[in-house]
């Protein structure tokens, strides 16, 4: 009797458990809940909710099976993929390998893409073998297949075909085989989802989602401290200590793909942005670039600005992605050190120069700007700071026409590799800016090393893990280490709160996901 009654006690929490419904509050709200409209990271975070891609990131966004249990390639073209067995979307229609051809050569065509999903399904066409076998097939060598599937989710054909952002926001064509099924959208306002009770990676614990979305950071820890919402994400780094301290509360932090860094005009004789010099770019000076990287205490950003929500950093990625340097460190402040170097290049008396950025897209990104002008300020370098909102800036930042020549000398941006993996940054950030290579197309310093490029360029048609990952750290050690290409600041944390019993599972991929909010017994 004694045991009856406890295995009907168990079974009765167990029930109330799983018909638990969340509240989320995110700092971020999509644009589309068109999973190929728009590779931005709202956009991408909440449509994994909805959709698997072939492969998904795990927390040190790595490639782990997601569609697809298994991968391997044949040869260095060609990549086969074993799918699960059994796989159903949530209209009950089962996956076929006819719907994973249809979403990655839907996911570069959407019309009017803000920014496009073509550079992960770049270059690879789909061959079936049989109902749960598919070869991708590339026109060159690709190591990063698995890595770049993760970006790609997978949809049903029969209801995507044709549709636009209209018909995913509404739910006519929002699809999917993932986790949770869709309910109601209220663009900037909310979203609301049911769990998929089908769903092949198990039953997620709560039956009921909302998600509102809180643009403002005061507002979103208001909604926790009210109990309106069970977590948030971002909280302001000011509220940080006060939510740690108060026992009703979790915090959870950690390292993301997101790095804070620093871009320098090496392209030009003169540059628009310094004064005080006639006729040479101070900035194309190795010896000067290392001086700005001297003068900067990235600790004291970290602890006073950050609120310590990060680490500072040597290079774009952190130490743990593949291909990392394992021996670069961030540079020591030293203030004496970078007066020297200036002399030595023959600024004795500084000069004067702007640093300009964003003020609404990063974590303090205006606060951090302004922490780094006074510390070039005290070396000599005389710096004024020019903030404005993303969108004015990234439409600012560089010309238009082919050669989108940057307009700034100093810029202040975050970085966030899509692949989990050092050789897109590489590519996108420190490449020779040549768009007839996909080189340097986020290259607004415009540095550029001929040994750089092929160290990256090779590593990036090399299948074999060890050799590649090799071929990555040799080129960070010399972009971050010996050229100063660029000026890695710190690497961003991302943080989450949460009431009671609720406590959110960090990752490092740069978004926040239901499915790592776990509840504590």
């Amino acid at each position: 009797m004694t045991w009856a009654l406890s295995a009907v006690l168990s079974l009765s929490l167990a029930t109330a458990a799983a018909a638990e419904e969340l509240r989320a509050g995110f700092s971020l709200d999509p644009s589309s809940l068109d999973p190929h409209f728009h590779n931005f990271s709202p956009n991408n975070a909440v449509a994994q909710h909805f959709f698997d891609g072939l492969t998904n990131f795990d927390r040190q966004n790595q490639p782990r099976p997601g569609l697809a249990e298994s991968w391997r390639p044949i040869d260095d073209t060609t990549w086969e993929f074993k799918l699960r067995p059994g796989v159903r979307f949530h209209d009950g229609a089962p996956l076929t390998v006819e719907d994973i051809a249809f979403s990655l050569a839907r996911a570069p065509a959407v019309p009017n893409s803000p920014s496009s999903f073509a550079m992960f399904v770049a270059g690879m066409t789909v061959e079936k073998v049989d109902d749960l076998t598919l070869r991708i097939i590339t026109a060159a060598p690709n190591p990063l297949v698995p890595n770049n599937l993760a970006n790609v989710m997978i949809v049903r054909r029969a209801k995507a075909e044709g549709a636009g952002t209209p018909q995913f926001n509404s739910g006519d064509a929002l699809v999917g085989t993932g986790p949770y099924r869709f309910v109601s959208f209220t663009p900037g306002s909310q979203l609301v989802m049911v769990r998929n009770e089908a769903y092949w990676g198990g039953v997620q614990p709560y039956t009921r989602v909302t998600v509102s979305f809180i643009r403002n950071a005061t507002a979103r820890t208001a909604a926790l401290l009210s109990e309106s919402v069970d977590f948030i994400d971002q909280p302001p780094t000011a509220d940080i200590g006060r939510l740690r301290a108060d026992p009703r509360f979790t915090v959870t932090q950690g390292v993301t793909a997101r790095t804070m860094y620093l871009h320098l005009d090496q392209f030009r004789d003169e540059t628009p942005f310094v004064t005080g010099v006639t006729g040479r770019n101070p900035l194309r000076d190795a010896r000067v670039r290392r001086a700005i990287s001297m003068a900067i205490n990235r600790q004291a950003i970290v602890d006073r600005v950050m609120e310590g929500v990060a680490e500072p950093a040597a290079q774009i990625m952190p130490p743990f992605a593949f291909g990392a340097s394992r021996t670069l460190q961030p540079v020591p402040f030293d203030p004496e050190g970078a007066r020297r170097l200036l002399a030595e290049a023959g600024y004795p008396d500084g000069f004067g120069i702007t640093l300009h950025g964003t003020n609404d897209r990063y974590v303090n990104d205006a606060r951090i700007a302004q922490a780094i002008a006074q510390m070039l300020t005290r070396v000599g370098i005389r710096t004024e700071v020019d903030t404005m909102p993303g969108n004015v800036f990234f439409t600012q930042a560089t010309t238009g026409g082919p050669n989108r020549t940057p307009r700034y000398s100093l810029i202040q941006l975050g970085f966030a590799s899509g692949t989990g993996e050092n050789g897109s940054a590489l590519r996108s950030l420190l490449g020779t800016f040549d768009p007839a290579r996909a080189m340097g197309a986020a290259n607004r310093g415009r540095y550029s090393n001929p040994v750089v490029d092929d160290l990256v360029l090779e590593a990036l048609r090399t299948v074999d893990d060890t050799r590649r990952a090799a071929l990555l750290e040799r080129a960070t050690n010399i972009a971050f280490g010996e050229d100063v290409g660029a000026i890695a600041l710190h690497h961003q944390h991302g943080v989450w709160a949460a009431r009671k019993p609720y406590r959110v599972e960090p990752r490092s991929y740069e978004g926040t996901l239901v499915m790592d909010v776990i509840r504590a017994p």
